[in-house]
């Protein structure tokens, strides 16, 4: 993480996504610029989350850690997510691991100061009880996605995620990315081994290239959308 002194695209963005409306002048004050390098977390489960981002360039991967030491994908946060509503709410640590998957732009405010200026705010809390709200809808979502969706149409979803962060030409190890599926290593490369059959890719040692975009959107559905 790495802190950007760039007040211009702190006001752009505060006016793009009508941060002003929600937010107080006290609050808006301590408003800071994060920025992520690609495959940085911007939290960690179980360690607490000491300012309340607001996702506003860039992609990132969401997934929970099991007990097991196994993870699961759960989403891909794209402009405009809140990191840190549950945990404002909870003043509870993070439960879920969040990591840039291209470079990434946060506004960032210390959750002492969100507690302090906007816990009695309705505006504030009301926006905070659609983050939730949303997030809980997607969440039952994914879950059932990932026990439904063949695995084929997971990957397809899972490539275009990384193609559209322009890093879909290198996968990272396939035992992570099963891992993150829900699926076996054996599994993961017969579903590549069918997606080159049909055109849609082709696999070179460690590298892929899409041939077919039209057909991976087709079978992706935009599941971790």
């Amino acid at each position: 993480m790495q802190k950007v002194m760039d007040t211009g695209k702190i006001r752009h963005a505060i006016e793009t996504y009508g941060l002003d409306q929600i937010l107080t002048a006290g609050t808006m004050a301590h408003i800071e610029l994060f920025r992520f390098g690609r495959h940085e977390h911007l939290c960690k489960a179980e360690e607490q989350l000491d300012y309340l981002l607001f996702l506003i360039e860039g992609k990132a991967k969401v997934y929970m850690p099991q007990k097991n030491g196994k993870a699961l994908l759960l989403q891909f946060y794209k402009p405009l997510k809140v990191i840190g509503d549950i945990e404002f709410m909870t003043m509870d640590h993070a439960n879920s691991n969040i990591q840039a998957i291209e470079e990434t732009y946060c506004l960032a405010v210390p959750m002492e100061v969100i507690r302090k200026c906007q816990l009695d705010d309705p505006a504030f809390l009301r926006y905070m009880c659609a983050s939730l709200g949303d997030k809980l809808f997607r969440l039952s979502k994914y879950s059932s996605q990932n026990l439904l969706y063949p695995l084929e149409n997971r990957v397809a979803s899972y490539i275009l995620a990384h193609e559209e962060s322009g890093c879909a030409g290198s996968m990272h190890s396939m035992t992570e990315v099963a891992e993150l599926l829900g699926t076996s290593y054996r599994h993961l490369l017969r579903t590549f081994t069918n997606l080159c059959k049909q055109g849609a890719i082709v696999k070179m040692r460690d590298r892929f290239e899409i041939l077919d975009k039209g057909l991976l959107q087709e079978l992706a559905r935009d599941l971790y959308e």
